[in-house]
């Protein structure tokens, strides 16, 4: 059920604007967004993108799940995350002129998935 509740919590922030170093409720970066849903089950993930991706324990794409983080990785290091909702989609913060959404995930290459606490 926390999972569900994650991604409730991202959907509510839809429209809102993304501005970088951010963690809401008015406006957020793509890390902020998630740790401000995660916040709202009461588990606290680390600031950056890249350190959710080193936190998270990693899973198949298979057996991903609503709530789970979704991560752009190139390099080794996570540049982008996002909320799974299920059904290839994710809720995220794009980038600057952008506001909070729900997208078809892109780069399927590059995409990670990773569990905290759920």
């Amino acid at each position: 059920m926390r999972g569900y509740h994650i991604v409730a919590a991202a959907r509510a922030q839809r429209g809102k604007p993304y501005r970088f170093g951010t963690r809401g409720p008015s406006a957020f970066d793509c890390s902020g967004l998630t740790g401000y849903a995660y916040r709202s089950v009461r588990i606290s993930l680390p600031r950056t993108a890249d350190g959710q991706f080193r936190a998270a324990r990693h899973v198949a794409k298979a057996a991903a799940r609503p709530g789970d983080l979704v991560f752009w990785v190139g390099g080794g290091h996570a540049y982008h995350v996002a909320v799974y909702a299920g059904a290839g989609k994710v809720w995220h913060a794009p980038k600057p002129g952008q506001r909070v959404r729900l997208t078809a995930i892109w780069s399927w290459s590059q995409v990670r998935f990773g569990r905290i606490g759920i």
